[in-house]
């Protein structure tokens, strides 16, 4: 059994709205052999508290324009890591370092990755990932550079 075609159609639609809201290592995995309770687990890391808040609200919003409600939502308060349910699919949105701490997709190894548009992984333009390094807090710019 594979997931089902609503259920990849919202992974690719969450994926697509997270990375549009700077989130990484997006990766979907199909897990509909294995879990009963769901199709598919989409993965979504995050480099900071505002980051995760961001990328959720993106997800949220895209799924919401498609009809798609989510049942369920826990971690909002931590905003560590955020795990929403839409039944078909569920949205896990951490922060990078919790990601590699648990490697919850290593428990699913075993399962088939989706494919992903190219677009959801690729590299931000340089202007986004500045401007992400500065709410970020990584880097301050000196005003003579921002001209």
């Amino acid at each position: 059994m594979t997931a089902s075609s609503e259920a990849v159609a919202l992974a690719v639609a969450a994926a697509e709205a997270a990375s549009e809201k700077l989130g990484e290592e997006i990766m979907a995995i199909d897990v509909s052999d294995h879990v009963v309770i769901t199709d598919v687990f989409l993965m979504i890391s995050a480099a900071n508290d505002r980051q995760v808040k961001g990328v959720v609200d993106g997800v949220e919003e895209r799924l919401r324009s498609m009809g798609a409600k989510p049942l369920r939502r826990e971690g909002e308060r931590e905003s560590h890591w955020v795990l929403l349910d839409y039944g078909d699919i569920v949205v896990h949105v951490q922060l990078a370092e919790a990601r590699i701490h648990y490697a919850i997709e290593r428990l699913w190894k075993d399962c088939p990755m989706l494919e992903l548009p190219a677009s959801v992984n690729a590299p931000k333009s340089t202007h986004e990932s500045a401007r992400a390094a500065v709410y970020d807090g990584a880097t301050t710019l000196n005003p003579q550079e921002a001209s």
